[in-house]
């Protein structure tokens, strides 16, 4: 297990392992049960409290004025990197409870989207989304090619999104977040095709350890959760350019 301590770790050069002993397909099954569980209660809790606050005039403008907003997110940042480091320590349920803090906090950060956007076009880009997350995620489970390499590669294309938006945050160029956004979906579906693959990687080496299974799932619920987020907004933003 020592290759899976963190599950949000850069992909490694050595190949996924199915094969640890005594794991079965009823465990496989059981833990991405849980996984998908609980990435599809984080987005519920997003989606409602972003509901929610968009209702609230004063609540918005306490949040989107002022250092609130900066605030919420060193909060969340904070609360990945406790999930990720303290993963293998925390218990099953401290771990379920920040990911949902987690979730809620980032209904807060969100709710301007329901103001940004028509509704229409957040439950099609929602839609969309879902089906495309779907698609890959089933390609990453069933395929019989290792995608670590994939996964490194995205994980790169992950780093130089982030640098790009740094700089699209001082230098408004439109091609550059027009860009910015197409490789952002490629880079989470390839993602998220490789971190379905390395749970269920993960699934197999915890079939004999049910503690860790519960903590690596909800972990595992975070990891997807994060890709279909930023999944959701990039196709989202580019399908709210062309409407422009």
């Amino acid at each position: 297990m020592s290759r899976y301590n963190n599950p949000f770790g850069p992909p490694r050069d050595y190949p996924l392992n199915y094969s640890a002993e005594g794991a079965g397909s009823t465990a496989v099954t059981s833990f991405l049960n849980a996984v998908y569980a609980w990435m599809a209660a984080g987005l519920g809790v997003t989606a409602l409290v972003a509901w929610w606050v968009s209702t609230q005039p004063d609540l918005m403008q306490s949040i989107f004025r002022g250092p609130v907003l900066i605030i919420l997110i060193l909060a969340e940042l904070a609360l990945v990197f406790t999930v990720s480091a303290a993963i293998n320590k925390i218990s099953a349920t401290t771990a379920t409870v920040l990911f949902l803090v987690y979730a809620a906090l980032n209904g807060l950060t969100l709710s301007a989207l329901l103001l940004i956007y028509a509704h229409a076009l957040l439950a099609s880009a929602f839609i969309i989304t879902a089906g495309t997350f779907g698609a890959t995620s089933l390609y990453g489970y069933f395929t019989q090619r290792d995608l670590t390499r994939l996964g490194s590669l995205m994980f790169m294309g992950l780093i130089g999104i982030v640098l790009a938006s740094v700089v699209s945050f001082f230098w408004h160029n439109s091609m550059l977040e027009v860009a910015i956004n197409y490789i952002g979906v490629v880079v989470f579906v390839g993602l998220t095709a490789y971190d379905t693959q390395k749970l269920k990687a993960i699934a197999a080496q915890t079939a004999g350890n049910a503690a860790l299974a519960a903590r690596l799932s909800v972990s595992g619920a975070l990891m997807l959760y994060l890709d279909f987020l930023n999944l959701f907004l990039f196709i989202l933003r580019i399908m709210g350019d062309r409407q422009r």
